[in-house]
């Protein structure tokens, strides 16, 4: 058995694969860009399409995608593209064993979107995450504030700019009681 990779395998298809097709057809002002590798469809679209073509992927039933897996943004700020955000979201069906991703282009004076949060609920704590640590404004999220980062921390530091050598404000150590018990008798 050889171990070089075959060209076939990281081949990158230009050909538009069934969803990208079904989007398209459903959507056709809003993809904008498109690839597939190894069976995984990547469609770009524009932000404006984005709510209405995340509840497509859930609802009708030749996509039916039923989990968000994953979100985040990429900084494209040294690879000097724009815009320089980019939203990259994963998503599986489990009914068609398919997946797919979505990416929206997002200008750095513009940065927000709409949030999927009611769509998928376990969206809300990952577009937390890219709040705080890109600064990606989602539009509708009930409780958008940092996750990971203390309240005070000044920036974001996922985006190729932060600084660093930041120092951040020191803040005094704040008395915590134990709010939970767990079962345990004092």
């Amino acid at each position: 058995m050889s171990d070089e990779i075959s060209t076939k395998e990281t081949e990158v298809s230009p050909e538009a694969g069934e969803l990208t097709t079904l989007l398209q057809d459903e959507f056709p002002d809003a993809v904008t860009e498109f690839h597939a590798h190894r069976g995984d469809e990547t469609v770009v679209i524009e932000r404006d399409a984005f709510e209405s073509v995340c509840r497509f992927l859930r609802d009708d039933s030749r996509c039916s995608f039923e989990i968000m897996m994953d979100l985040t943004a990429v900084d494209r700020l040294e690879m000097k593209e724009t815009p320089r955000f980019e939203m990259v979201y994963h998503f599986k069906s489990l009914t068609h064993a398919r997946r797919l991703r979505l990416k929206v282009r997002l200008a750095e004076d513009d940065c927000k979107i709409a949030s999927i949060h009611h769509l998928w609920k376990a969206v809300d704590w990952y577009e937390r995450e890219c709040f705080d640590m890109f600064g990606i404004q989602f539009e509708g999220h009930p409780d958008l504030r940092r996750i990971l980062m203390y309240e005070e921390f000044e920036g974001h530091p996922l985006r190729k700019d932060y600084p660093i050598d930041k120092q951040q404000p020191l803040l005094e150590l704040k008395e915590v009681e134990e709010r939970h018990t767990y079962g345990r008798h004092t």
